[in-house]
């Protein structure tokens, strides 16, 4: 089988800014805005499947409020008299697209009931392309990948700690996962979603493009990330949650097609609240195409305050951080930056940190981001076979699956709660920095009866001179390398630990406690590292960690 490798984090084209200038156009998209709901009829139990409602009753939210409420058709049917057309209108926001001339706005700005003018702009995107062989057969699909890619399969899930969940069975039964992408193709007939299909936990699916049901077709990115959240080839699985259910939204147009996804996010965000979406899934990323760096700041951009929205009302909305890392932008991008969004950072599977391109936090208000990590080369499902797949936009719904999962085992939990638990769960918590977040999220912190009994693995020495760290003989890596690694891996198996144990993560804190800079030392020696207390400031903190151990000396 030919493995198809791409980086993809789709192309993200989302505009919200206010431009005095895109106005003065001659004919345009816009939002427009209205100042109430006055005169509307709303039943939450008409509206609201019966996961949505009992979601917000968990998290004891009211049932509704006035974002629920539809927005006035009157008010609707006034713009869209006055405009060329009117498109998707927004529930959360009170508000309507419309395409207009310039002379046709100063007329709809007269609307009593009209509070703002928002101008936003179309734009175009090439997206990866899979090639689609003829489907083989799932036996078949497995057999023909490499060893390595073998090893990559069972280590994407394994690094989260399968095991644990498989031994209490827990599969992310009875959670809801919407799915925003460009297609998915293959997801009606690919064996990697048998399971899925023949229980019927595929529950809606809506194109937000074409206005129609239909979704299995486009670009194949959607179904690979469907995969990483609940996909099974001949009995391995590729995400987490294969006993979920699933909503599929496809929000984003097929390569080089003019579009402008803002008001399909949207659209997607509240149709999943309304169909009981428990977990939102969006490997998307608007940045430079877009915003400038500083505008990431978690809520500027109208789709991280839609992501914030749905965080409301109750649902966890994951997300990739990007794939900028190696790029002149660099730093995530939004809804990604949203305070309750969960950003999923990736992980080199092979060096087990940082992946070059997974793009950098924190946010533009210094808020931690990533706030987690999982691998960003993966093996998914693409419409017909089986592919290496390069992107935080993988990483993102293995830690969907992840939550899933998660969640089912704590159902008396809300989804901020369970957002704050993933975060406890990391392999480097307490630790943190702005590319791994708290790491990789494991299981056994979610299976285990008692917390694990935390033992200093390292000493801290500080005198007039030096910051210095020795790591206790007991848990340097043996000599011979190759024995060490047969001690913590399976003969079938890689165990990301195998590499990952042996490195001293350290960070410098400022007194404002925002991240100066973070470092990883590969440990070889005792003696690991020596600072000079003379490059520290009063007020600093340095934070170490090491094989889930961490301390930290405050200067």
């Amino acid at each position: 089988m030919r493995v198809n490798r791409f980086f993809l984090l789709l192309p993200l084209l989302f505009f919200f800014l206010i431009n005095t200038v895109a106005i003065g156009q001659n004919y345009g998209k816009y939002w427009i805005f209205f100042k109430d709901k006055s005169s509307v009829g709303f039943n939450p139990l008409e509206y609201f499947d019966t996961k949505a409602i009992e979601r917000r009753e968990a998290a004891g939210l009211p049932m509704s409020d006035n974002t629920d409420w539809p927005v006035n058709e009157n008010y609707i049917a006034s713009v869209e008299a006055l405009a060329d057309s009117v498109g998707k209108s927004t529930r959360w926001f009170n508000a309507v697209v419309c395409y207009a001339k310039t002379s046709q706005l100063e007329s709809i700005k007269k609307l009593p009931f009209v509070t703002e003018i928002i101008p936003f702009s179309t734009s175009s995107a090439s997206l990866a392309f899979i090639e689609n062989p003829k489907q083989d057969k799932a036996e078949e699909m497995y057999k023909k990948l490499s060893r390595e890619d073998q090893h990559l399969l069972a280590s994407q899930t394994a690094s989260m700690g399968i095991k644990q969940f498989e031994e209490q069975n827990i599969d992310g039964r009875g959670i809801r996962i919407a799915i925003f992408d460009a297609g998915f193709p293959g997801v009606n007939t690919h064996p990697a979603f048998d399971h899925i299909r023949k229980s019927g936990r595929i529950i809606k699916t809506w194109d937000f493009v074409q206005n129609k049901e239909h979704v299995y077709g486009y670009n194949p990115h959607g179904t690979m990330v469907m995969s990483c959240i609940g996909g099974i080839i001949d009995s391995i699985k590729i995400g987490l949650a294969t006993g979920a259910e699933f909503i599929l939204a496809r929000t984003e147009r097929a390569k080089f097609e003019p579009f402008s996804e803002e008001e399909n996010w949207l659209a997607a965000a509240e149709w999943a609240d309304k169909n009981g979406a428990h977990i939102i899934n969006s490997s998307l990323g608007y940045t430079h195409h877009r915003y400038f760096k500083e505008q990431m700041d978690g809520s500027y951009s109208l789709v991280s305050r839609a992501a914030n929205m749905a965080a409301s009302k109750g649902i966890l909305v994951v997300n990739a951080a990007g794939n900028e890392g190696g790029k002149s932008w660099k730093t995530i991008g939004t809804p990604a930056d949203a305070d309750s969004v969960l950003a999923v950072g990736g992980i080199d599977p092979d060096k087990f940190y940082h992946i070059t391109f997974s793009s950098y936090g924190p946010n533009a208000r210094k808020k931690m981001k990533p706030n987690v990590s999982a691998f960003g080369k993966v093996i998914a499902a693409g419409k017909a076979n089986l592919s290496l797949a390069n992107g935080t936009s993988f990483a993102s719904p293995l830690i969907a699956g992840f939550a899933a999962c998660a969640w089912q085992k704590n159902p008396k939990l809300n989804n901020m709660e369970i957002f704050k638990e993933i975060e406890k769960s990391g392999d480097l918590y307490p630790y943190y920095d702005y590319v791994h977040g708290f790491g990789i999220p494991r299981a056994n912190y979610f299976t285990q009866e008692n917390s694990p009994n935390i033992v200093p693995t390292f000493h801290v020495f500080v005198d007039n001179s030096f910051v210095k760290i020795t790591i206790k003989e007991e848990y340097l890596p043996k000599k011979d390398l190759n024995s060490t690694l047969n001690e913590l891996v399976s003969n079938e198996t890689l165990n990301y630990e195998a590499q990952r144990i042996f490195y001293l993560y350290y960070h410098i804190e400022n007194s404002q406690g925002f991240l100066n800079k973070y470092f990883i030392v590969n440990v070889k020696q005792a003696e690991v590292l020596s600072l000079p207390v003379s490059d520290f400031k009063p007020g600093q903190t340095v934070r170490f960690h090491y094989k889930g151990y961490t301390e930290e000396f405050k200067f």
